[in-house]
């Protein structure tokens, strides 16, 4: 077998198990274990994995500047927000941090819907403000341009005075065991803050996120309550998920 061929083999695996260890692979593909090693590597150093103790994960691909997001798997962020706008209950008090998949979701709200919304997102808060009976709230801080929201200690003081019914969270990286996790520190910790703030904790997950992990630990798994995604109920990606007990919203594209 080619290495290319190897290590394409290797990513399937990654992507339908959520990670692969060492010995499993070196088994599974018949080669030495300094083999999938070096295969493990490469694919880190290519930025496609992330190696963890053992084995390794998948690093989702999307793009990290907000600019670029905006137009990334949009098609597939509009359908998540068409199935999860179904779950917002009038009265609400809602936190929605920063993120291209929420300000799809912020675009639907209704005009006639009376929430209170808190956000750190400029583009939501834009948004919102539009929305004759939200009340919109921004928090307020430093500025982060790539992702277009406020952070540090002003904005994690401000949310820990408030106790939401709701979080809808921006999610770069959800993973079975690891949970959900983020690629800047600063934006941790303002999502740390929401999700202990909120009664409920929903995720918009596009499908590419699921089994992937990123440096910083936003939470668990237990304190999610619901993933919205364009993954079928009975896909293996989403099975540990519900065997966790988190309830689980199908996505579906108005093609299907």
């Amino acid at each position: 077998m080619l290495k290319e061929e190897r290590q394409q083999q290797i990513l399937s695996i990654l992507q339908a198990t959520g990670k692969g260890l060492t010995l499993d692979l070196s088994q599974s593909l018949e080669v030495s274990e300094d083999t999938i090693r070096r295969d493990l590597k490469e694919l880190a150093d290519a930025n496609l994995i992330q190696k963890v103790h053992g084995g390794a994960i998948l690093t989702p691909l999307n793009p990290f500047d907000y600019r670029d997001r905006e137009v990334y798997a949009q098609e597939e962020k509009q359908t998540l927000a068409k199935a999860a706008i179904k779950a917002i209950r009038e009265g609400q008090v809602i936190f929605m941090d920063g993120g291209t998949t929420n300000v799809e979701l912020a675009r639907l709200f209704p005009d006639d819907i009376r929430l209170s919304v808190f956000t750190n997102s400029l583009p939501i808060a834009d948004i919102l403000s539009n929305k004759p009976f939200i009340r919109t709230m921004m928090l307020g801080g430093k500025i982060l341009p790539s992702a277009k929201v406020t952070i540090g200690p002003e904005v994690v003081s401000q949310i820990q005075g408030i106790r939401a019914d709701l979080c809808i969270l921006g999610t770069r990286s959800l993973h079975p065991e690891l949970g959900i996790s983020e690629i800047d520190w600063d934006e941790t910790q303002v999502k740390r803050a929401m999700v202990q703030a909120s009664q409920e904790l929903m995720c918009l997950v596009i499908a590419e996120k699921i089994n992937t992990a990123q440096p910083y630990l936003i939470c668990g798994i237990p304190q999610i309550s619901a993933i919205v995604t364009t993954i079928g109920r009975s896909d293996p990606r989403v099975q540990p998920f519900r065997q966790q007990g988190i309830d689980i919203l199908e996505a579906h594209s108005t093609e299907s």
